[in-house]
């Protein structure tokens, strides 16, 4: 299978990933787990620089694989569904994917 053969089903996935994400618990993940404070720390400033780095997060798929390699990384604990909802409320915020 193609590359271009492919991408109608990788955009179809995407516009479902997002779709029964909690926003409401996504926003208090973020703030339980202090991931602005962790950004900050990272980057400088407000902690915003760290979203949308040049091409590095293109899709809703890497975007939640980036919140799933910050869960395990720093051993946060999230479930699968709250992984999803943090995703969700960066892409709303940050990000746009449709």
């Amino acid at each position: 299978m193609t590359a271009l053969a492919s991408a109608p089903a990788l955009a179809q996935d995407a516009a479902e990933l997002f779709k029964d994400a909690d926003h409401a618990q996504g926003e208090q993940l973020m703030r339980e787990h202090r991931c602005t404070e962790c950004h900050v720390r990272k980057v400088g400033g407000d902690g915003s620089a760290i979203y949308k780095p040049a091409g590095r997060i293109n899709t809703p798929g890497f975007l939640r694989g980036m919140v799933e390699q910050c869960n395990t990384e720093l051993n946060l604990g999230m479930f699968p569904d709250e992984v999803s909802s943090v995703a969700a409320v960066l892409n709303r915020r940050w990000y746009k994917f449709r």
